[in-house]
């Protein structure tokens, strides 16, 4: 963990190179475990279109999507069950979030052309704990509106070891990805960019579509 520089806008809390290098190449390690066993999909919309992004989680339970709607379910669309939460990751949610620990760790992969769209974060149906998330290898550019659609929005390019905490006023808040600068970061030769937000979704989250 590093004390690095802190961003505050909209109420998102950027801190800037929280995990060094060293530690990137740790948790993006245990993260090619939990997709070992849980792999990337692509999710499909409600209205049938597939997303740009590929996904998995792990822990109690992870977010889906299908024609069904969006909901946090107990299993992978495979059917087997989340891995658990790596030790890794957990270590950025003790050190910034409640003492509550998170039910999900999402994980999104951006590869070249990868984005994702102004959205909130409001399935897991108790919105009192904050969404902490982490950025892996190359630079994306990170968009934050409002709580109501449309306004004006402020734009920050997040980099490899950046967390965003995004809880009060920023809980509800308006967020996405515009774009990645695909192979500007060295944690993966390859190219591509690693998400993982984890959440905490309650009782009143789980298995509901919306």
């Amino acid at each position: 963990m590093a004390e690095g520089q802190i961003l505050r806008l909209r109420g998102f809390e950027v801190r800037r190179g929280w995990l060094n290098p060293g530690a990137q190449a740790a948790v993006l390690n245990d993260l090619r475990a939990v997709i070992r066993a849980a792999p990337l999909v692509h999710p499909v919309t409600a209205g049938g279109r597939q997303m740009s992004v590929r996904m998995t989680s792990a822990g109690r339970l992870g977010w889906v999507s299908d024609a069904a709607g969006y909901r946090y379910a107990p299993r992978h669309p495979s059917g087997v069950d989340w891995p658990p939460i790596p030790d890794s990751i957990l270590e950025i949610w003790r050190a910034l979030g409640p003492d509550r620990l998170p039910d999900c760790c999402l994980i999104n992969f951006y590869g070249e052309g990868a984005r994702m769209g102004l959205h909130q974060d409001r399935d897991e149906g108790e919105f009192q704990w904050p969404v902490i998330s982490l950025s892996l290898g190359d630079e994306g550019l990170f968009r934050m509106g409002n709580v109501e659609k449309g306004g004006k929005t402020e734009s920050v390019w997040l980099q490899s070891g950046d967390v965003v905490v995004m809880g009060g006023a920023a809980r509800l808040a308006h967020h996405g990805v515009d774009r990645i600068r695909f192979g500007s970061s060295r944690l993966m030769p390859k190219g591509g960019r690693v998400n993982v937000t984890l959440r905490v979704v309650g009782s009143r989250g789980e298995g509901a579509a919306s």
